[in-house]
């Protein structure tokens, strides 16, 4: 059986996000998981990967299902270490369980699956003239989130969906915090304004996408998609 690395930002196992990437997979590959915080506690995380001012702000969830918040530019050279760990192990596919952006990462000869450079383009190429609205883990992932879309669009040669040159909708609400109500609300916040949510994190469930969408908003689950996409390419 073919076996796809796991790489988490967070600690391994993932067991809330896992379960749907086996789905599409349908036994015809195991994961092997990693993650950026394995051996680390709460306070250990908060003193060496907590984020300064002006850095790149990222959320992933702990092995006791808890929130940690880290900063991009101070998990990095860890994060690649994980990347060679696996590629020295024999994996050839790595998927990178985050949607933030990562310039720089690298691999020998591995095939490196990262979600921010599949699910912006997939998204506007689906959505056509639907306006996009997205929810994020964090409100200070608004501006980083517009920009990686905005880049996807301008790409394409066409624009993101958004009716003003404010940037697309957002709304904040954690995959690893939030509350029903919570997520109903953030939902809420984008009526009106977007034919299309976008649950822009891999931390997001299923769950998670039926309470935003019972607002009546179609929702993309970004695990979900990323599920249906590698299952092709097993």
């Amino acid at each position: 059986m073919k076996t796809i690395g796991l790489i988490t930002i967070g600690q391994a196992p993932r067991t809330d996000v896992a379960p749907i990437l086996e789905k599409y997979l349908k036994g015809r590959a195991a994961l092997l998981q990693s993650g950026v915080l394995d051996g680390f506690t709460q306070a250990q995380v908060r003193s060496n990967y907590g984020p300064g001012e002006g850095e790149y702000v990222l959320t992933s969830r702990m092995a006791d299902g808890s929130a940690a918040v880290v900063s991009r530019e101070r998990i990095k050279s860890v994060l690649q270490g994980k990347i060679d760990a696996m590629e020295a192990a024999g994996i050839t596919t790595i998927l990178l369980l985050c949607t933030g952006e990562f310039p720089g990462l690298r691999t020998t000869r591995a095939h490196l699956i990262e979600p921010d450079r599949i699910i912006p383009p997939v998204v506007l190429a689906l959505a056509g003239k639907r306006r996009l609205g997205l929810i994020g883990p964090l409100p200070e992932q608004e501006k980083h989130m517009n920009e990686k879309f905005a880049g996807a669009a301008a790409d394409r040669g066409t624009d993101s969906g958004s009716d003003s040159g404010s940037g697309l909708p957002f709304a904040s609400v954690s995959p690893y915090t939030g509350s029903e109500a919570e997520f109903r609300a953030a939902a809420e916040k984008l009526k009106g304004r977007a034919d299309l949510i976008v649950l822009d994190c891999m931390g997001y469930v299923e769950q998670h996408r039926a309470w935003a969408s019972s607002v009546g908003i179609p929702v993309v689950l970004s695990s979900a998609l990323m599920g249906k996409l590698i299952a092709e390419m097993v």
